[in-house]
């Protein structure tokens, strides 16, 4: 069972055929799959799945704290099931794939207090971009 079921489970939410289809799509290491691919997905496990039925889905797993919508330069927002786990965002300028990174250190110590301007600083949010591979030979 993946990681996300296994949370899902935990919360005692009620896992339907239609949610544990979305859930499983989104099982994975540097899954950020758009509300489209994860209904095209879901719909070759599951036929009848609706649309709607995912973009719901999505944003209750969003509203539960269980997946991060990513939003990236105008792209279609992604869904990112790795919770949990501090990471920052790696994203390639232009095909849009985005990885993972795990930075060494603490950003949010990284920012001085006279940079703070009073805020009580509670989330950071670090992206990085550049080119993939694919892209930087292309």
């Amino acid at each position: 069972m993946s990681d996300l079921l296994e949370r899902l489970r935990g919360r005692g939410w009620r896992l339907t055929a239609q949610r544990r289809v979305v859930a499983e799509v989104l099982d994975g290491e540097h899954v950020h799959y758009t509300a489209d691919e994860v209904h095209a997905l879901a719909a070759a496990r599951l036929p009848e799945i609706s649309r709607a039925t995912v973009y719901n889905t999505l944003g209750e797993l969003v509203s539960l704290g269980e997946v991060i919508e990513v939003s990236t330069d105008g792209r279609a927002k992604r869904y990112d099931p790795n919770a949990h786990h501090a990471h920052q965002h790696l994203i390639c300028g232009r095909c849009g794939t985005i990885r993972d990174v795990h930075p060494s250190g603490n950003p949010l110590a990284d920012l001085p207090a006279e940079e703070r301007f009073g805020f009580a600083v509670s989330e950071v949010e670090v992206t990085y971009r550049g080119l993939c591979p694919d892209c930087a030979a292309a």
